[in-house]
C-alpha cells in the first residue's frame, strides 16, 4: 500500500471538496466501458452497452458511476486505513462478483483522466501525483482479498 504524507492527505481532502461524484463518476465509468469493452461483462444486467451513445444514455451506468466515485470519496475519511475500510467491498468483488482486479486500475486511470479533463489547470502535477497515489491505494485495497 502507498502511504500518504500529511501534506498529501491535505491535498486530497481539499481537492475532493470540489469533486462532483455523480458527474465525474458517470464520466469515468462511461470511459471504462467504452475504452475497455471487455469490462462490460460485469455489467450485463445494465442492458445495452454496445455503443458510446447507449452507454451515455444508460441510467444504470449513471447510478453506478455515482456509487463508485462516492465510495472513493468515502475513502477520504479513512486515508490511514483504506485497505481496512474497503475490505468488505474487496471480498464482494472477489468472491461474489468475480471482477478481474486489473479493472480497478483501469477505472482509477479513467477517474484521473476525468479529473484532469474537468478541472484543467487546477489539476496540477502535484495534485495529480497525489491523486494517483489515492486511486492506486484504492485499487490495491479492492484487490486485497484476491489470492
Amino acid at each position: 500500500m502507498v502511504n500518504l504524507e500529511a501534506a498529501e492527505k491535505q491535498t486530497i481532502t481539499s481537492f475532493w471538496a470540489s469533486v462532483d461524484p455523480a458527474a465525474q463518476g458517470e464520466n469515468a465509468l462511461q470511459r471504462l466501458l467504452y475504452c475497455y469493452p471487455w469490462s462490460r461483462r460485469y455489467f450485463a444486467k445494465f442492458g445495452d452497452l454496445s455503443t458510446i451513445s447507449a452507454i451515455r444514455k444508460n441510467s444504470h451506468v449513471r447510478a453506478h458511476g455515482h456509487k463508485v466515485l462516492s465510495a472513493v470519496g468515502d475513502c477520504i475519511g479513512h486515508l490511514g486505513d483504506i485497505k481496512g475500510h474497503l475490505a468488505q467491498l474487496s471480498k464482494l468483488h472477489c468472491e461474489t462478483l468475480h471482477v478481474d482486479p486489473a479493472n480497478f486500475c483501469l477505472l482509477g486511470k479513467n477517474i484521473t483522466i476525468c479529473m484532469a479533463s474537468h478541472f484543467g489547470v487546477t489539476f496540477t502535477p502535484e495534485v495529480q501525483a497525489t491523486f494517483e497515489k489515492l486511486v492506486t491505494t484504492v485499487a490495491a485495497a479492492l484487490s486485497s482479498e484476491y489470492h
